[in-house]
């Protein structure tokens, strides 16, 4: 079973290629909801030895930025690299 821990949002790299699918207005609406309703689903990370590494959430992380939270809950998971 997964568990959810709080990672600091600057520690976090989002690789370029997830980038490019970035929606802000998806954002935004997000950032509404989390407001209204909290964060519902972690977003998953990896970690390469040095660094949190996204693997899924990029909307949710760049809500939470985007609302100045410091931390975010995570699953840490094993993946392959993109």
């Amino acid at each position: 079973m997964l568990k959810v821990q709080r990672v600091p949002v600057d520690d976090i790299y989002v690789p370029a290629a997830r980038r490019k699918t970035l929606h802000p207005e998806t954002v935004r609406h997000l950032a509404e909801d989390i407001v209204d309703n909290g964060m519902k689903t972690p977003i998953q990370v990896r970690h390469d030895g040095k660094r949190y590494v996204l693997v899924e959430g990029l909307h949710r992380l760049e809500a939470a930025k985007w609302l100045g939270e410091q931390a975010i809950d995570a699953y840490l998971v094993q993946a392959r690299k993109h």
